[in-house]
């Protein structure tokens, strides 16, 4: 128990800072690492892999690997900021908030077709951050300040975290348990089928607007064809399928608004005309195109995602790899380009685009290097394993009520819901199995778990706040997403204790 309270203050620390104090991510970052380190190599006595030649090897060997999430992390925000800033400078943000407000002047409305509806589609198709850096901006070009901004998309992109792109999250799951990948994409539905519904409401609460009605509607209107998918059909399309089709009754049901309706000033606004719509659009569109193209073509997925980047580090200790061409960070630029093509831009048009967002990212780079540094090295110095044995240990036969919120811890200090079921899924199966406790109401719960933390990762935070401006004050962030996340954790450690208690034998 000593190890694990002394593994526990890192995260509580960093906690502490960005909720509590306000402070922003790279310094609490260099707190957390401040106080991890010393807990890694005193307390935990680690000293890395014989492989990698001391102490000074492993940290390198954890720098690189942080490094080289970084970068991937980092390629998906600078094309979504050149995205951003290109779209600002062409009015294509003005246009696309004009034909929101067409749909409802309704700012609760608004904020739920793009913090719910757009995010969770994008994160369906593409998952790896691409929600919060592609809804954050627009909302701010709706009128939502850049700290609630973020908290609204991290929010809002939560419930279909556990399926992420195309069911990335799952696969470690079923390889690791051997469970039919329906049964288990349908039991952690379930779960979110519950709890999911509370997101909408806080959504609702930080736009400050949108009726209780509407907002439950929405929840609904994404979460039956979400949770009938995981159920009948897999968990490669819950959270893409429940979006589109969400969003499309959710938009139809809304009451038509007149032509053109006053505004606060007595003139006039009309919304856009369909071809100013589509040139707004085109960006997104062509994103769609590619993403599903990429996603849902076999031979092309195939393709792109067998060509990756790969490297390790002492035999393999430590270790990185990507697919470059299908990353969404590509898919983003390729959009952007092709995009400017379509409408005839010229290039010196993306390249001071591109330069406007080079030169917001040297801070991002260091909040993310600096948070991916405190991950890895509670990762592979055994405090994350140590946390997850305690709590187990503690609980009993009530483990099931800490289950979803391990799968949080998970994601909280990796920052993906996958990564959090490549750390965690073996480690829930032998609590189940030392309990004696069904092993698929644990697995379902670390996957809910592991989606909801997503919304108090620290570097999650960051990289949604790089969109937006941010930097230094991501502690207005989780200061909005943490009760969300406590409550929504909390519910679905008690269905979960509850559906074990109910598990036939």
């Amino acid at each position: 128990m000593g190890q694990a309270a002394a593994a526990l203050l890192p995260i509580g620390l960093v906690v502490l800072l960005m909720a509590g104090l306000g402070w922003g991510a790279v310094t609490a970052g260099l707190a957390g690492g401040a106080a991890a380190l010393p807990v890694a190599l005193l307390v935990f006595g680690w000293q890395g892999p014989e492989a990698a030649g001391g102490t000074v090897g492993a940290l390198g060997g954890v720098a690189a690997e942080a490094g080289f999430s970084t970068l991937t992390i980092i390629w998906v925000v600078a094309p979504a900021l050149m995205l951003h800033e290109w779209q600002q400078a062409n009015g294509g943000t003005e246009t696309l908030r004009r034909a929101l407000l067409r749909l409802s002047a309704d700012r609760g409305v608004t904020a739920l077709l793009v913090a719910w509806f757009f995010a969770l589609f994008a994160e369906g198709a593409a998952g790896f951050g691409t929600p919060v850096v592609l809804a954050a901006p627009i909302l701010v070009g709706l009128g939502f300040p850049p700290a609630q901004a973020v908290a609204m998309a991290l929010v809002g992109h939560a419930v279909g975290v556990s399926f992420g792109a195309v069911g990335t999250p799952v696969v470690p799951q079923v390889a690791a348990s051997g469970l039919d990948p329906l049964a288990l994409s349908g039991a952690t539905a379930l779960l979110h089928a519950a709890c999911g519904w509370t997101m909408a409401l806080s959504l609702r609460h930080m736009a400050g607007a949108a009726s209780l009605r509407l907002a439950l509607g929405a929840a609904f209107a994404f979460l039956l064809p979400f949770t009938a998918i995981a159920i009948f059909v897999g968990p490669e399309l819950p959270t893409l399928g429940g979006a589109l089709i969400g969003g499309l009754a959710f938009a139809a049901a809304l009451p038509r608004r007149p032509p053109a309706e006053a505004t606060e000033s007595g003139s006039k606004e009309s919304g856009p005309s369909g071809r100013e719509l589509l040139r707004a659009a085109l960006p997104y569109l062509l994103l769609l195109g590619l993403i599903l193209a990429t996603r849902l073509l076999p031979p092309l997925r195939q393709a792109l995602a067998g060509v990756t980047l790969d490297w390790s580090l002492a035999d393999g200790a430590f270790s990185g790899s990507v697919a470059p061409l299908y990353h969404p960070g590509t898919l983003l630029l390729a959009s952007l380009a092709l995009a400017a093509i379509w409408r005839r831009r010229r290039p010196a048009e993306l390249a001071q685009a591109a330069g406007r967002a080079l030169a917001r990212l040297p801070a991002v780079l260091l909040a993310l290097l600096l948070m991916l540094c405190l991950a890895r090295l509670m990762v592979h110095s055994g405090m994350i394993a140590s946390l997850a044995q305690a709590a187990a240990a503690l609980a009993g036969q009530g483990w099931p009520v800490f289950a979803a919120a391990t799968g949080a811890l998970g994601t909280f200090v990796t920052g993906s819901a996958t990564a959090s079921n490549i750390l965690l899924t073996d480690f829930q199966i032998a609590t189940a199995t030392a309990l004696s406790l069904p092993v698929l109401p644990l697995l379902a719960a670390q996957g809910f778990g592991a989606a909801i933390g997503n919304i108090i990762c620290p570097h999650n935070i960051v990289a949604g706040g790089a969109t937006v401006g941010l930097g230094g004050r991501e502690g207005e962030v989780l200061r909005r997403t943490l009760p969300a996340a406590a409550l929504v954790v909390a519910l679905g450690g008690v269905l979960t204790l509850v559906a074990v208690l109910a598990w036939p034998g």
